[in-house]
């Protein structure tokens, strides 16, 4: 392939001096990805292409900086701030694990996903501001309407950033499974303040090929370490234009990030619930924005926190640990049980009972189980009778009325044992009824009972 990194026209901010510049920085780390993949001896690929990188990059930045005064950029310290942590802070590191590896394999992947992630997302968001020369700022809103706004930049930045035309179709996302899912985990604080801002960014896996894979010109379908780190520094700039947008945002700056599993994603979801938890299908795969306000946050949930020492050995740690789910998965296929109940405590308590020997997920209502039925299909279905807004009742009629969805078996676990409910829900075929207070181990029997015989 001729171009690996390639230079593309939406990159183009309408500039001439800043695109040429950025179309030089794009050709040299293309240069590196060639001399890499050709078998070059990576020290000298490095040390060299680091040292004529870094040189344009400086120059890029001063004649950047300089054009910004020229025109008054409303947003040129925020600017100057960016550059000065990548060149101060990013590029260093970088050099500095590059030097005590040897130029290893690995700290050269981590050296060009770094550079390609980060030159991507800034080229795409903050360079792209300052064509238009404002900051656009959502004021005075309240929660209802600032999330109304919160939509509009996530899908106007997904459009400008990609070209995806996105839609957001759940506005009260519960944590549900899509597909193989990447869970970036964000925190932000105030300097000298303790109140922190939390991000997750749930990505599915086709999501981050189709778009960072894409420009980075990865062809298999498989995410690798390059690409984690090159889709860790976009997303990074991806977050910060959204806060920019925002006066109650704009001044927090990240101090630490993670990579999850789904079972701590879930964590989450069951310890606290997201101030704004948004599913947006972006035509490319699904996509989640789920952020949590300072007043919220207490401690955390995640892996061991980001940083030049340790980025890429957690990366490949997470890359193997997702790699020998995947293996056991495709050796030992678990089936799918979706545990429906408005209680958390039944909830937790049915996921710890099952996970053993089922891949489990959990619903806290009718609606969101509809939710998760479209996005990842169960073998099975465990269902709370009485639920607010939407009962069990009513879910499985929405169930038994969509063709595609007719046929999951659904068991009732619940603790009426009223005569008038089972002869209610007769007509919808329930699979069956559980009690939810009898002992543990009956209902796992009961449940592994019917999947046994499902499966035969």
């Amino acid at each position: 392939m001729d171009e690996r990194f390639e230079w593309r026209e939406e990159f183009k901010i309408g500039i001439d001096a800043i695109d040429r510049d950025h179309f030089q920085l794009f050709k040299i780390i293309n240069k590196l990805f060639k001399l890499k993949d050709s078998g070059t001896d990576g020290q000298w690929t490095c040390q060299e292409g680091l040292k004529f990188f870094k040189a344009h990059t400086m120059t890029h930045f001063f004649d950047e900086e300089k054009y910004m005064e020229s025109i008054q950029y409303s947003g040129l310290e925020q600017h100057r701030r960016i550059h000065q942590n990548f060149r101060e802070k990013t590029l260093p590191a970088l050099e500095q694990e590059l030097e005590q590896t040897n130029y290893s394999p690995e700290a050269v992947n981590h050296f060009l996903g770094v550079c390609a992630g980060w030159l991507i997302g800034h080229t795409l968001t903050e360079d792209m501001a300052i064509a238009k020369n404002q900051q656009s700022k959502w004021t005075d809103l309240i929660s209802g309407e600032e999330q109304k706004a919160m939509q509009k930049v996530i899908v106007q930045l997904l459009f400008d950033m990609f070209r995806l035309e996105s839609q957001v179709i759940s506005e009260i996302y519960g944590g549900e499974h899509f597909g193989n899912g990447v869970y970036y985990h964000l925190i932000y604080g105030i300097p000298g303040e303790e109140k922190k801002l939390e991000i997750i960014l749930a990505f599915e896996e086709q999501l981050l090929i189709n778009t960072v894979g894409r420009i980075l010109g990865i062809e298999t379908n498989k995410l690798d370490t390059m690409l984690i780190h090159a889709a860790r520094y976009t997303a990074q700039q991806f977050v910060s234009s959204i806060c920019k947008s925002f006066p109650s945002m704009e001044n927090y700056q990240m101090v630490a990030d993670d990579m999850f599993t789904y079972q701590q994603f879930q964590q989450l979801f069951n310890k606290k619930k997201p101030q704004i938890s948004l599913l947006i299908n972006t035509g490319a795969g699904y996509f989640a924005y789920c952020a949590i306000a300072p007043h919220l946050l207490e401690g955390g949930i995640g892996a061991t926190s980001l940083n030049a020492d340790n980025a890429t050995a957690e990366v490949e740690k997470y890359l193997a640990q997702r790699k020998a789910q995947e293996a056991q998965q495709k050796e030992h296929p678990q089936q799918k049980i979706l545990v429906v109940d408005d209680s958390a405590t039944m909830r937790e308590g049915m996921r710890l009972l099952l996970e053993k020997d089922y891949q489990v997920s959990t619903a806290e209502s009718g609606v969101s189980a509809i939710r998760s039925i479209t996005l990842d299909r169960p073998d099975l279905v465990l269902m709370d009778y009485e639920m607010p807004i939407c009962d069990g009742f009513q879910t499985l009629e929405m169930l038994r009325s969509e063709e595609a969805f007719a046929d999951i078996p659904v068991i009732f676990l619940t603790g009426r044992r009223d005569r008038e409910s089972m002869i209610k829900v007769m007509p919808l075929k329930p699979a069956g009824y559980l009690f939810k207070h009898a002992k543990r181990e009956e209902i796992k029997k009961a449940i592994d009972d019917f999947m046994t015989k499902q499966q035969g």
